[in-house]
């Protein structure tokens, strides 16, 4: 039967939360969208008048949908030239998904996406469902067809995995900005000095590419050669402008939760360098800059006040 569209209502009520569990689970947003609408064409061609809770009949339909993309996800990435980060959301994307606990922030900060790609796809299914929206074991177990125990036990040892990736300090947009201030102007002083005093001793930068932009295929290691990179990385070169195509201006923001500075050309997102903070000092730079991962960036950057740039013709 076609659907009503008191039918079609109830999945785009509930299209909000399937996007978010999804992005969670694939930490790219477009396969997050392209799983969601997989889940809404299975809404179409089922009986959904015998669906008793459309919520989690929805949910069971988009994880099993999500786990199997991430079992092919896995063969894709060993071919994929470079690093693989997650696909970064700016501050209010609603993709972003329900932040009212540290919990939820937790997990879709941009290391814990990261951390989140050692784990198995039971292991991230359980997490994100018990962690971000906090399923009961019992409902999680249904939707991956476990037992109640053994969603327990995988909760548990997923935990584990990712605690080292979480953020011990969280951040307001005010301070992320100030943190951003004080990186930008230490990265474009020529001196390497005062970005070493701002980075942990085992500080590390990596970046994404995906073989269509340059980056360094090895994480950079260590406070001094961070530094080094950095001070080279906001140093304004011919070479450089040719490849984004002009000179990008700089701008302060968060994305995921975190610390960001987004390069802006000619309205289009051309890199999102995530900060990873902790008490101690900048301990992570996470730099996006596959141009296929920012299409989202670029068009919710066109709909939002982003403020004056930190630095105009960066590059």
């Amino acid at each position: 039967m076609p659907l009503t569209m008191n039918d079609v209502d109830r999945f785009e009520a509930s299209r909000p939360r399937l996007e978010a569990i999804a992005y969670r689970l694939l930490g790219s947003a477009s396969e997050a969208e392209d799983a969601v609408q997989d889940t809404f064409l299975r809404w179409q061609a089922a009986d959904v008048g015998r669906v008793e809770v459309p919520e989690a009949w929805l949910t069971k339909v988009l994880t099993n949908l999500c786990l199997n993309q991430l079992t092919s996800a896995r063969a894709r990435r060993e071919t994929y030239v470079g690093e693989w980060l997650p696909e970064p959301l700016l501050a209010g994307d609603p993709m972003l998904g329900p932040a009212d606990t540290a919990e939820q922030r937790e997990s879709v900060s941009y290391a814990v996406l990261a951390v989140m790609e050692r784990l198995s796809p039971n292991e991230r299914a359980v997490y994100v469902l018990r962690e971000a929206f906090d399923y009961p074991h019992r409902e999680i177990a249904e939707i991956l067809d476990i037992s109640e125990a053994a969603s327990q036990q995988i909760f548990h040892r997923a935990k584990k995995h990712v605690a080292d990736g979480k953020a011990r300090t969280e951040i307001d947009e005010a301070e992320a900005r100030r943190i951003v201030e004080e990186f930008l102007a230490a990265a474009t002083s020529g001196h390497t000095e005062p970005l070493v005093r701002l980075l942990t001793g085992d500080a590390v930068a990596i970046g994404d590419g995906g073989g269509k932009v340059p980056a360094r295929a090895k994480a950079f290691e260590g406070a001094l050669a961070v530094a080094t990179f950095m001070r080279g990385l906001f140093k304004p070169g011919i070479a450089k402008r040719k490849v984004i195509g002009g000179s990008p201006d700089v701008y302060a923001t968060t994305a995921n939760g975190v610390p960001a500075v987004v390069a802006v050309l000619d309205g289009r997102v051309v890199g999102i360098m995530c900060l990873q903070v902790t008490a101690e000092g900048i301990t992570a730079f996470r730099n996006q800059v596959n141009p296929d991962k920012l299409e989202r960036a670029t068009r919710h950057w066109a709909t939002t006040d982003h403020g004056a740039p930190l630095l105009e013709a960066a590059f």
